[in-house]
């Protein structure tokens, strides 16, 4: 495994040395006159964003749109030479040979390519609008397009290196400076940013995947010790691989993990809406019951009162002579119970009824009092009629035996007449 290669590169419209943005446009795209030092062009492999010919599009619409100020507060179009694009290259140290014959290569390339597209979203955000993969050259690359989104379309803000230089001439000058001195001072920022920038991606993308962070040459290696430290990268690549894959199953396991404690703090929060709610059920019957069971204590009370007072009434009743007494009485009596009130009026006909019966009974009773004490009357009358008269046969009786003569009669006595 070799060093890391990365380079980020402006463009204006006018471009220099024919390098414009259309040259670039029309060399990612594979036009043949934009890329003759490709023995064999092939298609271009769009791996993030827009495809070349919508990235020439989107470009020139916004550059033709794209206004600056000048004196006075006019706005005015941008300028050819400005820069409004900026491109970057980034490489994978595998020539293609090896890709396409190794399966385990160009699952490196992918995790590169894969950890290069997400460096890059997160050094431009979303103007970052293209990502291109060639495979038709020495070696695997990518070509990133970015696009500035200010109204003046400043692609120099994009370079790393030129917006660290533009912020440290912007620094008032010190005292002691002269133009010289300021200039030197802006150069140092813009290497410190590239070095800074080149360091991050070596951070975060070349390492992980093997590569050493320079070359051999710049810094006089042997052989021996080229070698020897790209062994060290390789080994660096596989603990890194290592780790990650570690950190991935540790990942998913905490979260696996959280979800189940998720899911049982649901699970327990679901039981304890119901406890409560069993509980509120619960306490809502017992004051339920005990509603009803105060209900039905006035209930009884009432019908044990009215019990009494039925009792009361009908032995008051019972007092009166005869059934009319008895029926006034028990009437009255019910009139004045607040359970009769209620039933009154659903025998009030039946107890008339009965009363216009008793009435009758009475005066049928009456008629046949009378009658018998006339009947008691006529047989006194007659009983005394007869013994009357049984006493005045028995006084004739003697009186005729009297008056016969009597015959004598041997060994025996005369009969006696009958009465």
């Amino acid at each position: 495994m070799a060093f890391q290669f990365v380079r980020v590169e402006l463009f204006s419209r006018k471009g220099k040395e024919g390098r414009g943005t259309g040259f670039v446009f029309d060399e990612v795209a594979r036009v043949p006159s934009a890329c003759v030092h490709v023995q064999n062009p092939g298609t271009p492999i769009v791996v993030h964003g827009l495809a070349p010919d919508a990235l020439r599009e989107l470009h020139d619409e916004r550059a033709a749109a794209a206004r600056t100020e000048v004196k006075g507060g006019k706005r005015r179009a941008v300028r050819q030479d400005q820069n409004t694009l900026a491109g970057v290259v980034l490489s994978y140290p595998v020539t293609m040979d090896e890709y396409r014959a190794k399966p385990e290569v160009v699952a490196r390339v992918r995790d590169w390519e894969r950890r290069s597209v997400a460096w890059l979203r997160g050094q431009f955000g979303d103007r970052l609008v293209s990502v291109v993969r060639h495979e038709d050259e020495s070696h695997p690359h990518l070509h990133a397009y970015v696009l500035p989104d200010d109204p003046a379309m400043t692609a120099a803000y994009l370079h790393p290196g030129f917006r660290a230089k533009a912020a440290a001439k912007a620094v008032v000058m010190q005292p002691g400076e002269d133009e010289k001195a300021v200039s030197k001072r802006a150069d140092a920022a813009y290497k410190a940013a590239m070095r800074a920038w080149l360091d991050d991606y070596h951070a975060k993308v070349a390492q992980p995947c093997g590569m050493t962070r320079l070359g051999p040459g710049k810094r006089r290696l042997t052989r021996e010790q080229w070698h020897q430290e790209k062994r060290q990268a390789e080994a660096l690549r596989d603990t890194l691989a290592r780790a990650e894959v570690l950190k991935t199953k540790g990942d998913a396991f905490i979260t696996t993990t959280r979800e189940k404690a998720d899911r049982i703090a649901q699970e327990a929060a679901a039981t304890r809406a119901e406890a409560v709610k069993a509980t509120e059920t619960a306490q809502a019957a017992m004051v339920a019951a005990r509603v009803a069971e105060k209900v039905a204590r006035q209930r009884a009370e009432t019908a044990r009162t009215a019990s009494e007072r039925a009792v009361r009434d009908t032995r008051a009743a019972k007092r009166l002579s005869g059934l009319g007494g008895l029926l006034r009485g028990l009437w009255d009596g019910l009139r004045k119970s607040k359970v009769a009130a209620r039933i009154r009026k659903a025998v009030e006909s039946e107890v008339e009824d009965l009363r216009k019966q008793a009435a009758a009974a009475s005066d049928r009773a009456s008629a046949a009092d009378a009658g018998r004490r006339e009947a008691e009357t006529r047989a006194r009358n007659l009983r005394d009629n007869l013994t009357d008269t049984g006493r005045q046969l028995a006084e004739a009786k003697q009186e005729l035996a009297a008056l016969r003569p009597r015959a004598p009669a041997a060994g025996s006595m005369p009969a006696r007449p009958r009465p």
